[in-house]
């Protein structure tokens, strides 16, 4: 629909394969040396790396890939479907964050966000995350302001020298009784020492979830539409499937890796949202290679990505409007990526890094008419036309080992941001003002974005570390920020980012937000860093023309935003600060032979979001919250009581009229025992089944007359899950 194809130069991804390659084996003995007596930059200020032990216990709770990151300190989630919630690190999400998947910039095709980059892998899939949660280096960072999520699935295994062949694998399954959650997911590797193949698939499906108390009345969820009862969240079910298939080749020092990723969904509700996702399909492919020298390393990765997103009102909310069957919306997006980077060793003390990324994004957003009413018919309504969004960065990086103690980095990047879309069409003249006015203004808009980051490392002794940092971050607004185009009230409602009811329209004035980051961290722990940590980092942001948004001025959408309930917005840049603490640790209880070992862990979050421009509160941030968790483990089993505690959240961001939420504490538990192949998991979720709303919920709009401003209550937020008991199988071959 309107695109036009414009080549990305792939020939560049043989960039990287383009060095000498005569002598490897020699090269590869100079390099192990090397890198004896070279320290790296592993971790950002701020970061945290969750490996595959970290994340099993987990996967049986949870089909959601972002929920993987609840509990690390400063990081949470916006509420949204089932398996499409959004990550956000320390008041800043969404769009806000970089997360690659497999090296894939992955870019929400939805104007509800729905498809966002972490639901496109499935928990079970999901080999490892980082979370640059601080100061990111520019290597790392690009186009955000909030933070780097690097997701990666299972990688390439090869078997040892000699040829010979190896294979294995994994099956698993699971079931959780909120939501009546089932699903099974399958793993296959088969490799010799110089080629390896892969397989990864997963399947889940649930139904509405309940609350841990009433929190509406009961009956039928929407005229024509079965019925709910008082503690049944509607449209929280989902149904989803991937699968990929991967092969890499081993060629003495280099490592080249092709994979095929194929994700549907046919069907996943929204009970912060309007509509429903109907289907979502996506093709990802992404070649990478790497090559290790005696003087540094290259990586590459080349990748195309393609969804096709369908939206109406699913089954809790009212599909029939007059003679209209619904309001079909459709979305295409095509996405190609190249990058290229390279790390250079300039001595024993300096490592320089060095890169290049290309990113060419398309977006089509359509809307079929529906029924004879001028509401919806007889003409397609275009809220994005051919939209284009394309970057092309540079950077560079100079880390630096100056004694034991202090090591440095600093790097520069430059990023160019072309965007551009195609003239916009309304259902009818009812909507032909706002069209006119937008297709008379200039489309195309050029930004010139620049990041800068700089970080010190101190380690006096064994005992205690200190990170510094200080970056500036740049992030020009998405296609759905800048070029929605329509104020009539029913084509806004269809346009919402944030989960709140509101309704929202582009600003073509809008200006990339400027990020201006000072995070400091003291990491104290005993020398082994294996019996007791403490971790404090405190950090402030003030972001230059932060997008927030102001009430919709148009003689269509003015009059409601006088009234208490749900509002238009328009999308503008005001100023904006952030700041907080984060605090983490762990503590060895002790224990013995017989009895196992005992371990304390336990985070606390504080973070403050304010418009400097408006003294608004900032939408969407986290209250004060802490958890604490007791942990235990004695050969094959391991088990962890969990108790989490958050503040009320009272400071609410008025002009989206966002209700505040009361404060709770949940109770959760989980075990499990492996023996030999097997691994079976246990646990329960919200153990006193408590009744509360999800401060990140968003607002509830997950059934009634969804198209309606007034067809959905204002003021109920989306509850909380109740008492969930999972069980979890897996066997390994």
């Amino acid at each position: 629909m309107g695109f036009q194809t414009r080549p990305i130069l792939g020939a560049l991804v043989l960039f990287s394969a383009g060095f000498a390659t005569a002598g490897h084996r020699e090269h590869n003995e100079e390099l192990s040396e090397v890198l004896v007596t070279a320290t790296q930059w592993d971790t950002a200020n701020g970061a945290t790396l969750l490996t595959a032990d970290d994340l099993r216990p987990q996967r049986a709770a949870t089909s959601d890939s972002a929920a993987l990151l609840r509990g690390l300190a400063g990081v949470n989630v916006y509420g949204a479907g089932g398996v499409s919630s959004l990550p956000v690190i320390r008041g800043l999400g969404d769009d806000r964050l970089r997360i690659k998947v497999d090296g894939m910039d992955l870019v929400s095709a939805c104007g509800n966000h729905m498809n966002p980059p972490m639901s496109y892998i499935d928990p079970t899939n999901v080999e490892s995350i980082e979370v640059m949660a601080g100061i990111t280096p520019v290597s790392q960072g690009g186009d955000s302001i909030g933070g780097t999520i690097i997701v990666k699935s299972l990688q390439p295994e090869f078997a040892d020298d000699g040829g010979a062949i190896t294979a294995g694998g994994e099956m698993g399954t699971f079931y959780r009784s909120n939501g009546d959650a089932a699903g099974t997911n399958l793993t296959a590797t088969a490799a010799n020492d110089w080629i390896s193949v892969r397989y990864s698939g997963a399947y889940a499906t649930a139904d509405n979830y309940k609350a841990g108390k009433n929190f509406k009345a009961a009956g039928q969820a929407a005229p024509g539409r079965g019925s709910l009862s008082a503690d049944e969240v509607g449209s929280t079910y989902y149904e989803t499937q991937n699968h990929k298939v991967g092969a890499a080749l081993r060629l003495d020092n280099h490592l080249i890796d092709l994979e095929v990723g194929y994700q549907k969904i046919p069907d996943q509700g929204f009970p912060n949202q309007r509509m429903d996702m109907l289907d979502n399909s996506s093709t990802q492919i992404v070649l990478r290679h790497s090559a290790e020298y005696a003087w540094g390393e290259v990586n590459s990765r080349l990748f195309h990505e393609e969804t096709d997103h369908k939206m109406n009102f699913g089954d809790d909310k009212q599909y029939w409007y007059g003679d209209a069957p619904g309001m079909p919306m459709k979305t295409r997006g095509k996405n190609d990526g190249l990058a290229v980077g390279l790390d250079y060793k300039l001595s024993s003390r300096d490592l320089l890094r060095l890169g290049g990324e290309l990113q060419q994004y398309q977006l089509d957003d359509w809307w079929p008419p529906s029924g004879t009413g001028m509401m919806m018919s007889p003409n397609t309504f275009w809220n994005i036309r051919d939209g284009e969004r394309d970057r092309y960065a540079v950077f560079g990086e100079w880390q630096a080992l100056w004694s034991e103690q202090w090591m440095t980095l600093a790097g520069l990047r430059y990023e160019a941001v072309r965007m551009n879309s195609g003239d916009a069409q309304g259902y009818s003249a009812m909507y032909q003002a706002d069209a006119a006015a937008f297709n008379a203004q200039e489309h195309a808009i050029d930004d010139d974005n620049w990041d800068a980051s700089a970080q010190a490392r101190y380690t006096p002794s064994e005992s205690l570390t200190w990170e510094f940092g200080v970056a500036r971050k740049t992030r020009s607004p998405n296609l759905y920020e800048r070029y929605t185009w329509s104020t009539v009230g029913m084509a806004m409602r269809m346009v919402n980012l944030a989960g709140d009811g509101n309704g929202y329209v582009g600003n073509l004035d809008l200006e990339p937000e400027v990020a201006n980051t000072l995070s400091i961290s003291l990491d104290w722990h005993d020398p082994q860093q294996e019996h007791w940590q403490l971790m404090l980092t405190p950090y402030y942001t003030y972001v230059e023309d932060y997008i927030d948004a102001t009430p919709c001025t148009t003689m269509m959408c003015n009059a409601s935003n006088a009234v208490p309930g749900f509002r238009y917005l328009t999308f503008d840049n005001e100023d904006a600060k952030l700041y907080g603490v984060d605090i983490s640790g762990f503590s060895y209880l002790g224990g013995n032979a017989t009895l196992g070992d005992f371990f304390l862990r336990g985070n606390l979050s504080y973070v403050r979001g304010e418009n400097d421009s408006t003294g608004d509160n900032l939408y969407n941030i986290m209250p004060l919250n802490a958890t604490v968790m007791l942990e235990y483990g004695k050969l094959a089993w391991t088990g962890a009581l969990e108790w989490q505690v958050v503040d009320d959240k009272d400071n609410i961001s008025e002009v989206r009229n966002e209700v505040p939420t009361s404060g709770y504490s949940l109770f959760n538990m989980r075990g499990s025992y492996t023996w030999k192949a097997l691994r079976l998991d246990l646990g329960v979720e919200n153990v006193l089944d408590k009744g509360y709303d999800m401060p990140l919920g968003g607002a509830y709009v997950g059934q009634g007359q969804t198209m309606s401003p007034t067809g959905v209550p204002w003021g109920v937020v989306v509850p909380g899950i109740g008492r969930s008991v999972y069980m979890g199988a897996s066997y390994s071959f």
